[in-house]
């Protein structure tokens, strides 16, 4: 074989076994990053096999989180691990190398460092004093994301050449994948100690069941409270525990499956035959990318005894209060009749004024009775075939003087072919008269306030048109729940039962109530009764 043909064969060998042996070298480190999740052992990993296989004494990783700031780090110098500060690496990655590497996503080979404006000068280091260097240093980038900067360093000027460079690339690129795999396995392993953290310490109990109810987990308080150990679980199904609503929840939990939390109050049994009442807050959650239901029951017993001694004092004195208003309002009566004829216009007057402050104390024990009633659930309406009319002038006779002294009026529109409605009429007046109460004190002077009856595919629909503030829409709902009132200094002040009472009432008809209101545009109260016949 000619002497050429000699030399170019060698050639070609030389550089078909370096090819092989840069191959081996990056299946070798391919394998060796890939094999563990924890992000700090992988990053030494990779720095180790980095300097090992460029020649490098020293070198540091430095992971960027999302927001493009540093976050975990390893630096190896002269063969010992070092921490950083977080002031140390910020500086580093600020003003150093890496950061330039980073921003401009580009790698970079320095071969003296002395000579470049991009490295971090330091006159006393962690390395002592500062002296010229080679480095190399490469962006790490995963799924066109920057995921950290690796930089290796040579105490020997040009030390390092393409070669060198083209090879931490390659390396690089291995490691992308791998710290992203790791950062997203240490944010997955922290998002699990912090559920099994609130799900293991929460003073509740907690379970955990798949869509048809069978118990896969139960945290301690549910053990504590349930008797239901941890062994107990196969076989076991939510609803041996509680006596769950399959109208808040689906019959099959399908509710559930809608993204949305239920809540329900119930009585929880445990597996030594208690009971318990508990309010119940359930809903669909991901554990490990997999849908579950997540049962919270709430101990509510000592809320239930405050709301039975509550009620009973509250029922005590609505019973105690009417008999003493009854036998004021004859008295007055009788005091009015037995006055001689020309009476004065003072006294008339006096007498009229505590006719109607006890008459209106005397609807508001009743309204506060028939709360209570209602809500315990007791049959108390006693509805019969009622024309609205009489009930209305009654209601507006009730409350006009309190419209008089604001210069109101009150202008009513019934349709003629409105049928009666089906209602107790004791109750519905009260109805009315807390409605056209409310218009009245919310209402400015010199307005008007409007009624209209009318029919609506078998029932009365009745509206109350006032020219108040307005209600904004997050109170609509709630203004019908006791004890609530609508905020501010100008907002005239009440016990919050009149509306109430109103919701109760009519519900116990089988009608509905509601009110539609635009902030500054005034409110419009609406209820239906069922039409009679």
């Amino acid at each position: 074989m000619p002497d050429f043909l000699q030399g170019t064969t060698s050639s070609l060998d030389k550089e078909s076994a370096a090819f092989r042996s840069s191959l081996e070298l990056l299946y070798e480190i391919g394998r060796e990053v890939t094999a563990d999740l924890d992000l700090r052992t992988l990053l030494h990993r990779v720095l180790f096999l980095s300097m090992k296989n460029v020649g490098a004494i020293s070198g540091s990783i430095i992971v960027i989180d999302e927001d493009g700031q540093p976050g975990e780090s390893a630096f190896l110098i002269l063969g010992q691990t070092h921490n950083h500060t977080a002031l140390q690496l910020r500086v580093t990655y600020e003003h150093g190398l890496a950061g330039w590497v980073a921003r401009h996503r580009q790698a970079a080979l320095v071969a003296n460092t002395s000579q470049d404006e991009r490295w971090l000068q330091r006159p006393e280091g962690i390395e002592g004093k500062s002296q010229p260097k080679s480095a190399v240093s490469v962006p790490i980038l995963a799924r066109q994301q920057l995921v950290g900067v690796i930089t290796l360093v040579h105490p020997q000027p040009g030390f390092f050449t393409q070669d060198h460079l083209d090879l931490t690339e390659a390396i690089a690129d291995w490691a992308g994948t791998a710290i992203l795999h790791a950062q997203l396995f240490d944010r997955l392993q922290a998002a699990n100690r912090r559920y099994r953290e609130l799900f293991e310490d929460n003073i509740d109990p907690i379970l955990i069941t798949d869509h048809d109810g069978q118990i896969l987990e139960i945290n301690r308080q549910a053990e504590r409270t349930t008797g239901v150990s941890a062994q107990d679980l196969p076989g076991a199904n939510i609803a041996d525990l509680n006596v769950v609503d399959a109208q808040r929840t689906g019959e099959k939990f399908e509710h559930l499956q809608e993204g949305v939390t239920i809540s329900y109050e119930t009585i929880m049994r445990s597996k030594h035959g208690e009971e318990l009442p508990v309010q119940v807050y359930a809903r669909q959650i991901y554990i490990n990318n997999e849908t579950h239901l997540q049962w919270i029951l709430r101990d509510i017993s000592e809320r239930k005894e405050l709301d039975r001694l509550r009620d009973d004092l509250m029922a005590m004195i609505y019973h105690d209060l009417r008999s003493p208003l009854g036998n004021i309002l004859s008295s007055l009566e009788l005091l009015s009749n037995a006055l001689p004829a020309p009476q004065s216009e003072t006294v008339q007057t006096m007498l009229d004024i505590a006719r109607r402050s006890t008459q209106r104390i005397q609807r508001l024990t009743y309204s506060l009775l028939d709360i209570h009633r209602l809500e315990s659930g007791q049959e108390i309406v006693q509805p019969r075939p009622v024309s609205l009319t009489p009930l209305i002038q009654e209601a507006i006779e009730s409350i006009q003087p309190a419209a008089q002294s604001k210069r109101q009026s009150i202008a009513v529109e019934i349709n003629p072919q409105t049928p009666p409605a089906l209602a107790d009429a004791d109750m519905i007046r009260r109805v009315l008269i807390n409605l056209f109460d409310n218009a009245v004190k919310f209402s400015p002077e010199d307005s008007e306030i409007q009624v209209v009856v009318q029919p609506e595919d078998g029932y009365v629909l009745t509206s109350i048109r006032d020219a108040g503030p307005g209600i904004p829409p997050t109170y609509q709902e709630r203004i019908f729940e006791k004890f609530t009132r609508l905020g501010g200094k100008d907002v005239p002040k009440g016990l919050g039962l009149g509306l109430s009472y109103c919701r109760l009432t009519v519900n116990a008809h089988g009608g509905k109530i509601w009110v539609e209101s635009q902030p500054g545009q005034g409110s419009v109260f609406k209820f239906t009764l069922p039409a009679a016949g």
